[in-house]
């Protein structure tokens, strides 16, 4: 069985992030990026089913700031091979165009699972791993939360909304949105990750970019400021009545209440 681990880089969110002097991009200058952590979580249940049914994985990632850590990372980690895939325009992408890019690759690869996370920073809606199998012509799960498969069939448990968890059944090859793994991601000693980037395993190929046709981006903006929290002290009862108060000068509850 081969699976494949498509995996992508963002901005460490611990950081303040600036728009850039065209307003359409944030300023990467000083940034420094780090793995999308639900990427890492398909990772990690990539790697139990390896260690289950012998699997092959391979993790593919486009030619991103800092993406060689990941990749390397991912190779001790467990994984087989690592691709990065070169030649893409900088700056932020669409998800559209990266499952461009990706299913191009892909088009040409043998595989079982193509799995990713669910989600990422600037893809909430989880559109990635459901436009990749559209354009494979693939079955889609996403929201998974734990793999089994053998004989041709993914037998897949995902969470849904409200708590309600299903298991089904999908045939392979499909696509996959992991929302998280069994258990948290492995930790990498950096000694073998020093021993990854010795071996040199890191492969590169050169990305078929289709962006298509897209709507044009004008302009980013920071959130704007509305007011800011007011901290209120005292008694449990003066703080209650203060927050009466508030609402009433809101016209939130009734003056007379």
């Amino acid at each position: 069985m081969k699976l494949i681990v498509a995996m992508r880089q963002l901005p460490d969110l611990v950081e303040e992030l600036e728009l850039d002097s065209s307003g359409k991009d944030i300023d990467r200058e000083y940034l420094t990026f780090v793995s999308n952590e639900w990427d890492e979580q398909a990772l990690e249940e990539a790697l139990l089913l390896k260690e289950a049914t012998g699997a092959e994985v391979c993790v593919v990632a486009l030619d991103e700031p800092d993406v060689d850590s990941t990749l390397y990372t991912a190779l001790a980690k467990g994984a087989d091979r690592a691709v990065k895939l070169t030649g893409i325009p900088e700056g932020w992408m669409s998800t559209h165009d990266r499952a461009a890019i990706l299913s191009a690759w892909l088009a040409e690869q043998s595989y079982d699972l193509i799995m990713t996370g669910v989600q990422a920073a600037d893809d909430l809606d989880g559109q990635l791993a459901a436009i990749v199998a559209a354009r494979l012509g693939l079955p889609h799960a996403a929201v998974v939360v734990r793999v089994d498969a053998k004989d041709g069939v993914a037998v897949v448990s995902q969470e849904l909304g409200g708590g309600t968890a299903v298991e089904a059944e999908i045939r392979l090859p499909a696509v996959l949105g992991v929302q998280t793994a069994r258990q948290p991601p492995r930790y990498a000693p950096i000694t073998r990750i020093r021993q990854a980037m010795n071996a040199g395993g890191l492969e590169e190929a050169p990305a078929a970019v289709t962006p298509g046709v897209r709507p044009g981006l004008r302009r980013l903006f920071p959130p704007q400021r509305s007011g800011q929290a007011e901290m209120l002290e005292g008694a449990p009862a003066d703080v209650a009545e203060r927050i009466i108060d508030i609402l009433r000068s809101k016209g939130l509850i009734d003056a007379g209440a």
